[in-house]
């Protein structure tokens, strides 16, 4: 029997509060109940009678409504829906959910949820970009709050860029995965690498790279909230991981590489790493004393190559592999070269030098590379990449 739920929607003001309405639908007529909280701002963009006449269902608004007091709505809301959505998210709820504020129904009902929470940002590119959003959405998903979106494409402004919302069909899509993971955990594993590798020179000085392990923690977060049971192998990083990882902390390719073999079997490697593929063969004990005379001699050895040997693996080897590669020039070709000559499923390539911002940034612009085929995924939060990654994942290893 397919499984039902109770969905509250939160709609926050932006002009792709109209979208809500074929969210409604769509969410309704797979079977499910949908209640709404409409924002004062969104009420400016949809009305409280085209909310009620789709949902079929009252349309709260004001926290202080004498006709709903002895109710205290926002706890009843709060606790009598499996997932609580908030679709356009703005910048504005997005800044009071994030600090705490309960200047409405809507934060208030947030603050006091104890069920998964989801947010569909949309807004203008510039908004979206800006320090104070980006600090903000750091708290949220300390907060585990989930994120889908925003997509790039034209904005209602008249510019392009990051910032609209999700399609309904997108986001429903996401709320029944994050349903389905809460009701029950599958029995797939995942492992996933992250973040850069440290090589010492001496105890002060390493190699190493501007890798921040953004994208890495992001796909073992979501893989994670599709329910798979998820062992994240990372470098010095200092993203926000969902308590529900396995985490281990590694500072040098030797250490990931052993990490990585003892999880293995697993039924998906998702490498995204940024290791080191060179190693100092023999770093000194102390530190080494500036000489204007003398320059030091640094000896290399091949660091181990992670992803081959987890494509090699033998029995061992998980079901898919997906490899990353970081490219200044021949993206393509150098892909399709290292998805051969690693033997893995699919490789996730992104050029550096063309987009430098990607390394320590919030977004990414990839090409999605398999054996038979190349996808172009335009520019869009490392979050989004994330989301649509891990549902390829899930689809091929199900």
């Amino acid at each position: 029997m397919k499984d039902k739920y109770k969905i509250l929607l939160i709609i926050s003001g932006g002009i792709s509060a109209y979208k809500c309405l074929e969210l409604i639908r769509v969410i309704k007529n797979d079977g499910n109940e949908v209640k709404t909280i409409l924002t004062e701002g969104g009420a400016n963009f949809v009305t409280p009678l085209s909310i009620a006449a789709i949902s079929n269902e009252k349309v709260y608004q004001d926290i202080f409504s004498l006709n709903d007091e002895s109710e205290m709505d926002h706890i009843q809301l709060s606790r009598e829906s499996d997932v609580i959505v908030v679709a356009p998210a703005s910048a504005n709820i997005i800044a009071r959910s994030a600090n705490g504020i309960c200047s409405d129904l809507a934060t208030t009902v947030l603050l006091a949820s104890n069920k998964p929470i989801i947010f569909a940002p949309a807004m203008n590119s510039h908004m979206w970009n800006n320090p104070a959003t980006q600090r903000n959405i750091v708290l949220l998903k300390k907060d585990n709050i989930n994120l889908i979106g925003p997509e790039p494409g034209d904005l209602a402004c008249g510019e392009e860029g990051l910032g609209r919302m999700s399609e309904p069909d997108d986001i429903y899509e996401y709320i029944l995965s994050i349903l389905k993971n809460k009701k029950k955990k599958q029995t797939k594993s995942a492992l996933v690498t992250a973040g850069p590798t440290y090589e010492p020179i001496d105890p002060v000085r390493f190699i190493g790279n501007r890798s921040s392990g953004k994208q890495g923690i992001a796909i073992a977060n979501q893989l994670d909230n599709l329910g798979l049971n998820v062992t994240l192998v990372t470098g010095p990083t200092h993203q926000q991981i969902s308590k529900n990882i396995n985490t281990i902390r590694v500072n040098t390719a030797k250490e990931m590489y052993n990490a990585c073999k003892d999880s293995l079997p697993v039924d998906v490697a998702v490498c995204a790493a940024a290791v080191s593929d060179w190693t100092v063969k023999s770093p000194n004990e102390s530190k080494i004393k500036k000489n204007i005379n003398h320059n030091p001699k640094i000896n290399f050895s091949l660091a181990p190559d992670i992803l081959d040997s987890i494509s090699n693996a033998g029995n061992k080897r998980p079901k898919l592999v997906v490899g990353f590669a970081a490219e200044t020039n021949n993206l393509i070709s150098n892909a399709k070269k290292k998805l051969e000559d690693k033997n893995c499923d699919w490789i996730v390539a992104n050029n550096v030098l063309d987009n430098p911002k990607i390394f320590g940034g919030d977004d990414n612009e990839v090409k999605f590379i398999s054996k038979s085929c190349v996808e172009e995924w335009k520019k869009t939060s490392k979050d989004q990449i994330a989301v649509l990654l891990s549902k390829k994942i899930l689809e091929e290893i199900s």
